[in-house]
Formats: structure tokens, C-alpha cells, sequence
């Protein structure tokens, strides 16, 4: 009997070693890859962000009157007019080695500073909705959130107060809206958006 046990002792043993070599030769391999990745982008030159789809701040179809005696309010605001003066775009799920790769080095402070843009730009939109809902100006945070997801932002609580409205306003077709365009994101909220969403509608439809 101790000797069964031994013997299985040690073929745990011996698939851990293989296990380990595995996962060590795997992390091997990827840092190489991450390295060679660097070094090319690292030599890429300049190139023009022309062809970049920076986003446009439609202010007038925003409520920047409504409610501005609320400093929380005046404060997203002012921080969306500030940024309507600037660039953005929206580089979710792009690394910097990936942006080195596509418009050079050189570019790289302003490209970060143009994404960076943008997700203060969507973190204040739904802010500025919450802001406005609880207040109970339901109808006026809705343009917010839709410019918001019309630039794919992936403010998880955007997508689903306005999958809660339309649902309140029996309109359920328009989350597939919402779906199709969750879809089209790169980023790591993006699985999890879809599956809230899908749930919202079938929870909807198994409670009629």
C-alpha cells in the first residue's frame, strides 16, 4: 500500500514538472514575441493621423442649461465643452506597442492624449446622465448615453439604463441596437455587456 501511494506521488510529481515546463516554455515565448513586437514598433516611423476617426462633440443637442445650478452637473459640463475644443479618439483595447506599430513612435504622446480624451469624455457623459436622472430629468440623459454608445464606449451602466428605457417604453428591438453595437468593441467589458444585455430581453420577454 505505501508503495501504491509513493508511486502515485510521484506521477503527480512528474505531471506538475511537465505541467510547469509547459506554462514556463509558454511565458517564454510570449515575452519573446512581446520583445520582437517592441523592437519593430520602436522603429517605425511617423506617420500621418489624418485618416485617425476623431470624434465630434455635438453640444448642441445636449441639456448643457438644464439644471446648472447643481455644481455636479455644472461640473460635467464644463468638462465636455473643455473637451469639444480638443482632439479625440477612441483607441480602446490598442497598446501602445500596437499604436508604435501603426503610426510610429513619434506619435505615441499625442495618440495617448487623444485616448485618453475620450475616456474621460465617456466616463463624464454617464455621469452627467446619472446626474440628470436622479433628478429625474429621464428624458434628457438619453441623448448622452446615445452619443455615448454611438462612439462605442464601454461604460457597461450606459448600455444597460438605456436598455432599462427602452424596455420601460416597450420599445425591445432597440437593444438589439445595443447588442449589435457591444458587438463591435475591443475591449475586455465586451462579453459581459452582450450577456447582460441578452438577459435583460429574455428576462423581459419570460416575465409577459
Amino acid at each position: 500500500m505505501i508503495i501504491g501511494l509513493l508511486a502515485s506521488f510521484i506521477g503527480v510529481g512528474i505531471i506538475i514538472s511537465v505541467l510547469s515546463k509547459k506554462s514556463a516554455k509558454a511565458d517564454h515565448e510570449k515575452e519573446r514575441n512581446f520583445w520582437a513586437r517592441e523592437s519593430a514598433a520602436n522603429n517605425v516611423r511617423r506617420k500621418s493621423l489624418d485618416g485617425l476617426k476623431y470624434i465630434h462633440i455635438p453640444l448642441e443637442q445636449f441639456p448643457t442649461e438644464m439644471l446648472s445650478e447643481d455644481s455636479d452637473i455644472r461640473e460635467c459640463v464644463d468638462i465636455i465643452k473643455a473637451l469639444s475644443t480638443q482632439k479625440i479618439v477612441n483607441l480602446t483595447g490598442l497598446s501602445n506597442t500596437d499604436l508604435k506599430l501603426e503610426y510610429g513612435t513619434a506619435n505615441l504622446a499625442p495618440l495617448s492624449e487623444y485616448d485618453q480624451n475620450y475616456m474621460v469624455l465617456v466616463r463624464t457623459l454617464q455621469q452627467w446622465a446619472d446626474k440628470l436622472m436622479e433628478s429625474g430629468c429621464v428624458e434628457e440623459a438619453i441623448p448622452l448615453m446615445e452619443f455615448a454608445v454611438s462612439i462605442e464606449t464601454d461604460v457597461s451602466r450606459t448600455y444597460y439604463q438605456l436598455a432599462d428605457y427602452w424596455l420601460a417604453k416597450g420599445e425591445n428591438s432597440r437593444i438589439e441596437e445595443l447588442i449589435q453595437t457591444a458587438e463591435k468593441l475591443n475591449s475586455t467589458y465586451k462579453e459581459t455587456i452582450i450577456r447582460n444585455l441578452k438577459e435583460k430581453v429574455w428576462g423581459d420577454v419570460m416575465n409577459l
